[in-house]
């Protein structure tokens, strides 16, 4: 399977301090993968990167380009969705449209209006006189409508109230994904994602703390939740974290039997969140 992404000791300094600290990962074609990581995390250094929005060291691939030789190329190809969007307020909906239409030649206008009648966003609107959500929305309909190969997003809901949150990540599934196309999302909000994603990568201070699909979190992770009696037993078998609710111990667990487990007490797949709050706490690597 080709590689949309590939990176090879990928660092990113900003004086002496490394945002990005020689990491290696690979996203393939077809694939929706998740970056996930706390503020400061280096996130969005690694997505300036792959954009080619800034210098870095090491070997950066984006569909086989060097975003930093070949960027107006790889822009054809590439579509970006930042948490904050920037439309010219003086402008008419209308005129966006037009103007996206005669820049990019992979936009589609039909697909761009099918969005937008999903909202209150008018073509005679000006940007001025939009909300912050109303303008978000706005820029995901144009972006969304240009047939890219790679699709970043970075936070692309935030601002919108929860129903067009759910019906944004139903229109990425159902009108926009197929297998001929990547997405990578960067979201505080996993919860809204985890669903929809097929790899996890979760950064911490500049290095990848870790890189999986969901389906080795099934197969390998396993959270286990006991009375505060068999506590002591479940700490026995080496977990890798743990953490008290209502009273009750829950510890995760990495390749470990599950009827080991099941002989103690509740045995569920850890949700990404919970996955995330333990790797971050030290207990993966």
């Amino acid at each position: 399977m080709t590689n949309v992404i590939e990176a090879r000791g990928l660092t990113k300094r900003y004086g002496r301090t490394k945002a990005v600290d020689h990491i290696d990962f690979e996203i393939p074609a077809g694939r929706i993968v998740g970056l996930i990581g706390p503020n400061g995390a280096g996130k969005t250094s690694a997505l300036k990167a792959i954009l080619g929005l800034t210098t870095f060291e090491g070997d950066l691939r984006v569909l086989g380009k060097n975003p930093s030789v070949d960027r107006a190329a790889l822009m054809e190809d590439v579509c970006f969705i930042a948490d904050v969007a920037v439309l010219p307020r003086w402008a008419r909906v209308w005129q966006l449209i037009e103007f996206t239409e005669k820049i990019h030649p992979r936009f589609s206008r039909e697909k761009c209006l099918q969005y937008l009648k999903h909202t209150k966003v008018t073509l005679d609107h000006k940007v001025k006189q939009l909300s912050k959500g109303m303008v978000a929305q706005l820029h995901l309909a144009i972006v969304m409508a240009i047939d890219a190969r790679l699709l970043v997003l970075d936070e692309p809901t935030l601002g919108l109230d929860i129903l067009y949150r759910k019906e944004f990540y139903t229109n990425l599934l159902n009108d926009y994904f197929d297998e001929q196309r990547s997405i990578l999302i960067t979201t505080h909000q996993v919860e809204e994602v985890e669903h929809i994603l097929s790899d996890l990568i979760f950064i911490q201070e500049g290095r990848i703390a870790l890189d999986c699909t969901m389906e080795e979190v099934q197969e390998r992770y396993m959270e286990l939740m006991v009375p505060p009696e068999k506590a002591e037993t479940a700490r026995a078998m080496n977990p890798l974290f743990e953490r008290v609710m209502f009273g009750r111990h829950i510890f995760l667990f990495k390749d470990v039997a599950r009827d080991q487990l099941e002989s103690l007490g509740e045995v569920r797949t850890p949700n990404v969140a919970d996955l995330f709050v333990a790797t971050m706490s030290g207990g993966e690597s």
